[in-house]
């Protein structure tokens, strides 16, 4: 992504900020693994959305007005000794000439700097909460401006979030951030389908996962966007399971949950299939049941439909079906009244989806749900997870079936990102049988 891309949003964001703020932003520090092992450094994703700054020991400063510059990074400064063995560091003229910082000062010298920069500011914004230690730092620099009130200096006195405004404008995707989530997809679609061709009785869940991660690898994608779940068995009905210990066997429903996350920006995608490559009457049942569910739920994705309607036309096919299987006994519209699918479909049938799994935006404008537009993206993951229960005849037992895909919202409907993953029984047995 060029970084105009970057210069783009704080231009954004910083109009909608307003003269006489600043906005404070630091970089993820880094997190301990085990004793003096760090884990692979990942960006913080709104500091990354702004600066494309990949560094950890980095802040920015965004200051609207600002004639000798709005934008100025803190960062690490150019070190031979320690890049011989960690890789080199842009410095403080990368930060000026490669991320178009206005003006770049060396992190060691941040306490002495920034105080000065909040100065006759009237707000900051800066999001409280997230770290305590830099939270003390930022107080300690506005009480570092208040004594110096008898000059004729003063500090800002109103705190806000950065949180509304910057997740707000991370809700609508550029031409740019599609690209990468798009190449996100095209790479899980891989992986899921190297899977399907692998898989066999007496394998473990985590050769599959292994399969997986070496297909992101292999592509680009330095590690997936969240924990792979491979989940067989009974574990198929388990929601976020991520174990991986257990042999497959023959007769196995199993669940794959998995995606890359490329250059920060995060793939989504459920698919379950039998573990020896033929779906069992019942298996077969289920599937096509969530299968209608799914394709319910994505036909409803579409600009002026509100964020649930998906999820409404989800549940509305999966109760008439458990009706149709006679898991559920009753009228319909009633069982759906009463919730009483949530035994065995408990969960939303989707969430924001980009530079984190889990993505930002609100689901509610005040009590009203969101209306959908252009430019956002979401999962579509209905599913069914049939676990043992006494009311529940035990053919069916252990049958977890989820189906998800990443979605684009577009002007005059819907795309599906992840629409390379086979979806169809067909399809799913013809690559499993192509071993």
């Amino acid at each position: 992504m060029k970084h105009s891309e970057y210069g783009k949003r704080r231009k954004k964001f910083m109009d909608m900020l307003g003269d006489d703020s600043i906005a404070i932003l630091p970089a993820a520090p880094e997190k301990i693994r085990n004793r003096d092992v760090s884990f692979r450094y990942r960006p913080d994703s709104d500091f990354y959305y702004l600066t494309g700054f990949a560094e950890p020991e980095a802040v920015i400063a965004l200051i609207p007005g600002r004639e000798q510059g709005e934008f100025i990074l803190f960062c690490r400064a150019r070190d031979p000794e320690k890049e011989i063995w960690h890789g080199a560091r842009a410095g403080l003229e990368g930060a000026r000439n490669d991320y178009g910082a206005d003006d770049a000062y060396p992190f060691a010298d941040m306490d002495d700097i920034l105080p000065g920069l909040l100065e006759n500011r009237e707000r900051i914004y800066y999001t409280m909460g997230n770290d305590a230690a830099f939270d003390q730092r930022v107080l300690g620099w506005v009480n570092q401006v208040r004594s110096k009130a008898r000059s004729g200096v003063h500090a800002p006195e109103e705190y806000v979030s950065l949180n509304h405004i910057l997740h707000d404008m991370r809700l609508y995707k550029s031409r740019a951030e599609l690209g990468k989530l798009r190449k996100a997809a095209a790479i899980t679609a891989d992986a899921h389908i190297r899977a399907m061709r692998v898989c066999r009785p007496g394998l473990m869940e985590y050769q599959l996962e292994a399969e997986l991660l070496h297909e992101f690898m292999r592509q680009g994608a330095h590690s997936a966007a969240y924990p792979c779940i491979v989940g067989s068995g009974a574990n198929s009905c388990v929601l976020h399971y991520s174990d991986n210990t257990r042999e497959m066997q023959d007769g196995d429903i199993l669940l794959i949950d998995a995606g890359a996350e490329y250059d920060c920006y995060a793939s989504d995608v459920t698919r379950s299939f039998p573990v020896n490559g033929r779906f069992s009457s019942r298996q077969r049942a289920v599937y096509e049941l969530v299968l209608a569910a799914q394709l319910a739920a994505i036909d409803a994705v579409r600009p002026g439909n509100h964020w649930d309607q998906p999820h409404k036309a989800a549940v509305a096919v999966l109760t008439d079906g458990l009706v149709d299987l006679g898991i559920l006994k009753g009228s319909p519209e009633a069982l759906q009244e009463q919730e009483a699918y949530k035994p065995y479909f408990m969960h939303k049938t989707g969430h924001w989806l980009g530079m984190d799994v889990h993505d930002v935006g609100d689901y509610k404008i005040g009590e009203e749900w969101r209306l959908l537009e252009p430019g956002m993206t979401l999962t579509i993951e209905p599913g069914l997870y049939l676990q043992p229960r006494e009311e529940l005849a035990d053919a069916w037992w252990n049958i977890g079936v989820r189906i998800e895909d990443d979605v684009l919202v577009t002007k005059t409907g819907h795309e599906v990102l992840s629409g390379d993953t086979p979806k169809t029984i067909a399809e799913i047995e013809a690559v499993m049988a192509a071993n």
